[in-house]
């Protein structure tokens, strides 16, 4: 790892005891089983969302998420730092894993995969990060969702076509099918060339991913 990796890297460690507060706190009692069967082609889809642009990657990066997690919400930042501290040598893919106890995730799933559609899932998926705790109670999220979709300069039409499209809502339940396959019990949970990382701080993410890179 170069030194302005590691510069960067620690700045983030202020965000690794909250992030493994969180992950413990918003997982289920079910103890971890170690490594999942999954493999990166079982867990990567042709349509599937991706962070970034990598193609010829030697690594990827899986994460089953939900956007009103609060832990997922925690790791949203360090993704993005991941995202430009390992460029093209690893792909970053999102699939979504919303929990039933959060009453706007499947809407907040919805609406990201909407834009995914026009080519703006990153956009989106900042934004309902970064705005998570205004939108999580909300008793009308959609069309907050809809107000982020219009700021972002997307078509309107096409969104609400896409929110309605039965086949959206499919793709989201296909990506919870798959975590489900892989063994995703919470989130986040985070797959790296098809093994389940056991997450207890950043440093464990970068460990595999190093490793990963490195072979």
């Amino acid at each position: 790892m170069t030194r302005n990796v590691k510069i960067s890297l620690a700045a983030l460690g202020a965000f690794a005891l909250i992030v493994a507060a969180l992950l413990f706190a918003t997982r289920p009692d079910t103890p971890e089983t170690g490594a999942a069967a999954g493999t990166p082609d079982s867990l990567v889809t042709a349509d599937a969302a991706r962070l970034n642009d990598a193609p010829n990657a030697s690594a990827t990066l899986v994460e089953f998420a939900d956007f009103q997690c609060p832990a997922c919400g925690q790791v949203q930042p360090i993704m993005d730092q991941l995202v430009a501290q390992y460029g093209d040598r690893v792909q970053f893919v999102f699939r979504n894993f919303p929990l039933p106890m959060h009453q706007n995730a499947e809407a907040a799933a919805l609406a990201g995969e909407a834009a995914r559609a026009q080519g703006a899932f990153h956009p989106m998926y900042e934004r309902l990060f970064q705005t998570q705790r205004d939108w999580s109670e909300s008793p009308d999220a959609a069309t907050v969702f809809r107000g982020y979709a219009q700021d972002l300069g997307l078509d309107l039409n096409a969104y609400d076509a896409a929110i309605a499209d039965p086949a959206t809502a499919a793709k989201i339940q296909a990506d919870k099918d798959a975590g489900t396959a892989a063994g995703v019990e919470g989130t986040p949970t985070i797959f790296v060339n098809g093994e389940k990382v056991q997450l207890r701080s950043v440093q464990d993410i970068t460990d595999a991913l190093d490793a990963a890179v490195n072979r």
